[in-house]
């Protein structure tokens, strides 16, 4: 796995959310701050 640094574009990226409508990393471009988190695991 390659590592994440600051300032550097994160590749794009599609998932669906809590409806089930996809949403596209790029479909936020210019358009919002994005943070991302990626959580280990869930108990």
């Amino acid at each position: 796995m390659s590592q994440v640094s600051i300032s550097v574009s994160a590749p794009d990226f599609t998932l669906t959310d809590t409806t089930g409508t996809p949403l596209s990393l790029s479909s936020f471009k210019d358009k919002k701050n994005i943070v991302l988190v990626f959580n280990r695991g869930f108990m």
